[in-house]
């Protein structure tokens, strides 16, 4: 005869309803009896039997929704359950309930203090072998909840058969599932504090997905290797700010699709072949990708991440990811992820409320909420949030080589009335706007990603001091920070007909007042190029040619400019339409010369930069720059010097005005012949070799501050950069 069991605790059991069914089933002793109880509604019938298949006991119904109960013989330790369904065949499982919690104390220590970098490893999905049994751990932090349940096609999605085990200590809930591996779906259900079933939850920590509507999070165990050694070896230096640094900025989906094949997108293996060959043509130095973490909406382009852990199934698997970022590193390309930290979607599968509470975001809207993007705001005062923001940052570079990653909306992140008016927002302690739990984080954030030998770039567009400088210095900590005022200045500049540039003249020598006080890259990204803002192309003014001149010149001009370089696809041929995430760029336009003449100039510009040290090696120190003349505003013309070590240097000159400028003396620093190393109006790229003459004689005029000077023609809207001979 078994010892009784409380009925209200199978009640509990039965009904999905019992917070710590550990507690009820499994091994347990009774009296002087152990127990065995399994909760199986799906069963006919349920045997205990021993490792080896045989029967031990069959097991008796006690509760008729389908609690089986058997005494378990003495000696006897491993133990699995033999099933007899209602409808189907018989199939063997071990209990999930027989094995202890895998979370040691110093891992439940660790995470409930938030400081556990590398938390990947332990909440998730994590495929393990615990006394020789495979199946895999799922650990989730819902400290509000009254129950939470792993369910999927394993136990016909049924939130009452792997309740998982409650560290009250931390709101950490765990559960070990044998038999489930990589590939199995699942997803969290949740009952809130006061019972009520929660809309099922994605696992904020899944390394893959299923596509929507589904949205379910897949088991994945990664059986790539690695060969990009060399590569690896190289990045365990510090950061060298002194190297070229030219950034081809992409968006997966649109670069290139296959019309041949219903519009497709390329996968991650295909872009490995196609894009990172295109780039190594192009003579780029870097990849920087818009937001592969998963997302549900294709039209936020990424930038409402609902998987911080996951690269988008649109493009296949994590190790095809993998695949593709090892190809980049082999070709020497080095890869930039665009993450966002600042926010996240309001879908229901996501974090919003995930254990019925405001666990990740604020409670209050007046800190929580981004009206503007309808997204919730991270709470960056909670450990745990900050521990799973970080632990992403620190996946992306440790599991998929990740080079850098560009933080999305910085500004948005340190500002408490960031877009927000009068009354909508609330003041820190100090009465002050500044998100002072935000600041610490990004500190913390950055100090990780350094330590682990990535760079980390700011999309920050205020005049936050430090943004780029140490920690330790009283920066932010950020490698680099995006020039969003030389963006918008130039680009405002550049939009202005040629005859009224004389009186806008300061939006070009502006950024050199401040160019030096961060470590900066120069800009042209996708957010120009949306919007209505139409294509780099169509900004510029004037007729067909003037257009394609304005734009050579202008890309001359950010080559020349102290920075490092970003370009967004399509601007290196001059796309013509802004720019659509639905579709392909137009390619086609290549066949056009002067489409086919930016592609060339854009090649040989980064041929250039990475062959010209003085265009790069002081980017960020005042001495490699010197104006010759920044004031010729009536001639809308500029001048200035770029200085490498060992006393290298380059010559920059910009006429923004389609009139070819005739004898015009620059001052230069050295005597003797110089030669002129690229001319954005040279006919191969479009132009017309206005006069042009390669090699030029110095005469002993002092001029410009310089002890010498070149009488040179300026041909019409270009750049020319040029070197002693």
């Amino acid at each position: 005869m078994l010892p009784m069991t409380d009925p209200a605790e199978l009640a509990a059991l039965v009904s999905g309803e019992h917070a710590n069914p550990f507690a009820v089933l499994g091994p347990h002793r009774v009296g002087n009896t152990r127990m065995v109880r399994s909760f199986q509604p799906q069963a006919r019938s349920v045997e205990l039997i021993d490792a080896s298949g045989k029967l031990v006991a069959s097991m008796s119904r006690v509760h008729p929704e389908g609690v089986f109960a058997a005494e378990l013989p003495p000696r006897l330790r491993r133990y699995r359950l033999r099933i007899t369904p209602q409808q189907g065949e018989v199939y063997e499982v071990d209990d999930p309930y027989r094995f202890g919690s895998t979370m040691g104390e110093l891992d439940l220590h660790l995470l409930r203090e938030g400081s556990d970098e590398l938390i990947y490893n332990k909440l998730g999905a994590q495929c393990l072998r615990i006394k020789g049994v495979a199946g895999t751990r799922f650990t989730v932090w819902a400290p509000n909840a009254k129950r939470v349940s792993v369910i999927g096609a394993f136990n016909d999605w049924d939130g009452r058969r792997h309740v998982m085990r409650l560290h009250p200590g931390n709101g950490i809930w765990e559960i070990f599932i044998p038999g489930i591996g990589h590939g199995e779906r699942y997803k969290f259900e949740l009952l809130d504090g006061r019972g009520h079933k929660l809309p099922l939850k994605s696992d904020p920590y899944a390394h893959y997905f299923e596509p929507p509507p589904g949205n379910a999070s897949v088991v994945y165990k990664s059986r790539y290797r690695w060969r990009d050694r060399a590569w690896a070896t190289q990045r365990t230096q510090q950061p060298r700010l002194d190297q070229p640094m030219a950034i081809y900025e992409v968006h997966l989906s649109s670069w290139r699709r296959m019309p041949e094949d219903n519009n497709r997108r390329l996968s991650y293996r295909e872009l490995a072949t196609q894009l990172v060959e295109y780039v190594v043509s192009m003579g780029y130095t870097h990849i920087e990708l818009l937001p592969v973490t998963e997302h549900p909406f294709d039209g936020s382009w990424g930038y409402q991440p609902i998987g911080l852990y996951a690269p988008t199934h649109r493009f296949g698997e994590p190790d095809d990811f993998r695949y593709f970022v090892d190809q980049c590193h082999r070709a020497g390309i080095g890869v930039i992820l665009d993450w966002v930290p600042a926010h996240f979607p309001r879908d229901e599968h996501g974090l919003r409320r995930f254990d019925g509470t405001a666990l990740y975001e604020h409670a209050d809207p007046r800190k929580g909420e981004h009206a503007d993007w309808g997204t919730l705001i991270f709470n960056y005062g909670r450990s745990e949030v900050v521990n799973y923001l970080i632990g992403s940052a620190l996946y992306w570079i440790n599991e998929f080589h990740i080079d850098g990653l560009r933080v999305d909306a910085v500004a948005s992140m340190l500002y408490l009335d960031y877009s927000r008016n009068d009354g909508e927002w609330l003041p820190n302690r100090h009465g002050g706007n500044e998100n002072l739990e935000a600041v610490e984080f990004l500190k913390r954030l950055n100090q990780a990603v350094h330590r682990y030998e990535a760079v980390s770039f700011a999309e920050e567009s205020t005049a936050w001091p430090g943004v780029s400088r140490p920690v330790y210095n009283g920066g932010l900590g950020f490698t680099y920070k995006w020039n969003m005022g030389w963006m918008n200045d130039t680009l405002s500049y550049m939009r202005e007909e040629p005859v009224h540039r004389k009186h806008h003249h300061d939006k070009m020598t502006f950024g050199l007042v401040y160019a030096f006080n961060e470590n900066f890259v120069l800009p042209l990204s996708h957010d120009e190029v949306v919007h209505g803002k139409g294509s780099l192309l169509g900004r510029m003014p004037g007729d067909e040619w003037q257009r394609f001149a304005n734009l050579r010149a202008y890309y001359g001009a950010m080559y020349c400019h102290p920075g490092k370089k970003l370009l967004f696809m399509g601007g290196e041929f001059a796309q013509s339409a802004e720019w659509d995430h639905d579709r392909s760029l137009d390619w086609h336009l290549l066949q056009y010369p002067l489409h086919a003449g930016v592609q060339r100039l854009l090649h040989d510009l980064n041929k250039l930069y990475q062959d010209c040290p003085a265009l790069y090696q002081q980017d960020f120190s005042p001495e490699g720059f010197d104006w010759l003349d920044w004031n010729d505003r009536e001639n809308s013309v500029l001048s200035w010097l770029r200085r490498g070590h060992d006393d290298q240097v380059v010559v920059c000159v910009v006429n923004l005005t389609p009139v070819p400028r005739h004898d015009y003396r620059i001052g230069v620093p050295r005597a003797g012949r110089w030669r002129v190393l690229l001319n954005t109006n040279a006919s191969e790229y479009g132009g017309t070799d206005t006069d042009f003459i390669p090699l030029l004689e110095t005469e002993p005029t002092p001029w410009h501050n310089q002890q010498s000077s070149l009488w040179i023609t300026l041909p019409p809207l270009a750049t020319l950069i040029i070197e002693p001979e």
